[in-house]
C-alpha cells in the first residue's frame, strides 16, 4: 500500500515513491503501460523536464497521463533554452524566456496546467526577483499550481526558500550525503518539501557494476554493497533498501526513482512488502563510509 507525504506549502499529498521520467524510452505504447501501471501502484507525482529528449520526454508523458490527469501531480522544468544549431542547451532563467517556454510544455504535456513548475538548475548571480515575478504571473494565469526549484547549490536555495517555492528537487542518498549538513535542515525548517533524485546513486546501489562515485573509490563501494547485501537477506533489494534508508529522514516528501521497466517498477512498490528499517539499521548503513560535504556547487 502506497504512503503519502505533505508538501506542505502546497497542502498536497503525494505519493513517497514518484516517478523520474527522464529514464523512460523511445516507444510511447511501452511509456504509456508503464506510467498506467505506477499510477495503479499508487504513484500520484510524475517528473519529467522540458530538454528530457529535446521535449520527448513531456510528449511521451503527456499521452500517457490523459486519462488519469485530474488524479495526479505533475511537474515538469524550466530554464534551459535549447541552442538553434541542436547541439545542447544554454542557461535562460529570464522571465521573457519563462513565460514562453511554458507555453511548448503545455502542449507537449497536452494539459492546461502544472502543477509544480521548478527552475532547472541555477546560480547566485541569477535575478531571482525576475524567475519569481514569471512563476507569479504563471500562477494568476493559471498555468501552474505551483513552483519549485532543482539545486544543490546551499547558496540559491538559501535565496529561494524566502520566496513562495513549495519544494526543492535534488541528489540525495547513501553515497551522496552532501544535503545533510545545511540544505536538508534549511528546507525542513521552512516547511519547504523535498523532492529526491539519484536516490540509486546511478544505479550503483543496485546492480550496476561499480565505479569511482563523486568522492569514494570503488573499494569503498563495495563495503557500502556489502552491508546492502547483508541487510538485504531479510527479502529486501538493495535498490529498496537505497530507496528506505532515503525515506528514514523526514525532511524527504518523494523519492523520484528513474523507472525504465516493469521489472524495475515492481521492485520499487515491493518496498512496502519489505521489512522496515529501525533508526539502528539506518545508523549502520550511515556509518559504513564518512559523509561527504558541498566544498563546489556554492
Amino acid at each position: 500500500m502506497m504512503k503519502y507525504r505533505l508538501l506542505k506549502r502546497a497542502n498536497i499529498r503525494l505519493s513517497e515513491i514518484s516517478f523520474g521520467c527522464m529514464s523512460l524510452g523511445q516507444d510511447h505504447t511501452s511509456n504509456e503501460q508503464l506510467i498506467r501501471s505506477a499510477f495503479e501502484g499508487g504513484i500520484n507525482y510524475f517528473d519529467t523536464a522540458d530538454i528530457y529528449q529535446n521535449g520527448f520526454n513531456e510528449e511521451t508523458v503527456g499521452r500517457a497521463i490523459r486519462p488519469f490527469r485530474k488524479q495526479i501531480y505533475l511537474a515538469t522544468k524550466v530554464g534551459n533554452e535549447p541552442k538553434a544549431d541542436g547541439t545542447g542547451w544554454s542557461w535562460n532563467p529570464s522571465k521573457s524566456y519563462i513565460l514562453k517556454a511554458v507555453d511548448r510544455s503545455l502542449s507537449r504535456l497536452q494539459t492546461d496546467y502544472i502543477d509544480l513548475y521548478q527552475l532547472h538548475g541555477g546560480t547566485i548571480d541569477d535575478n531571482r526577483e525576475e524567475v519569481i515575478e514569471a512563476f507569479e504571473i504563471l500562477k494568476q494565469e493559471g498555468k501552474i499550481l505551483h513552483y519549485g526549484i532543482s539545486s544543490i547549490r546551499p547558496n540559491v536555495v538559501r535565496e529561494m526558500v524566502k520566496h513562495n517555492i513549495v519544494s526543492d528537487m535534488l541528489q540525495y542518498s547513501l553515497l551522496d550525503r552532501r544535503p545533510e549538513k545545511e540544505l536538508l535542515p534549511l528546507l525542513d525548517d521552512n516547511e519547504v518539501g523535498v523532492v529526491v533524485r539519484g536516490a540509486l546513486a546511478k544505479g550503483l546501489l543496485a546492480e550496476k557494476d561499480l565505479s569511482d562515485y563523486l568522492n569514494y573509490s570503488i573499494k569503498e563501494l563495495e563495503l557500502l554493497r556489502d552491508k546492502l547485501e547483508s541487510f538485504s537477506i531479510e527479502k529486501i533489494t538493495n535498490s529498496q533498501l537505497s530507496i528506505k534508508w532515503v525515506l528514514a529522514n523526514h525532511a524527504i516528501t518523494t523519492v523520484a526513482v528513474g523507472i525504465r521497466t516493469r521489472e524495475q517498477l515492481r521492485d520499487v512498490l515491493g518496498i512496502y512488502k519489505s521489512p522496515e528499517l529501525d533508526q539502528s539499521m539506518v545508523d549502520e548503513l550511515a556509518a559504513v563510509l564518512p559523509p561527504n560535504f558541498y566544498t563546489s556547487h556554492r
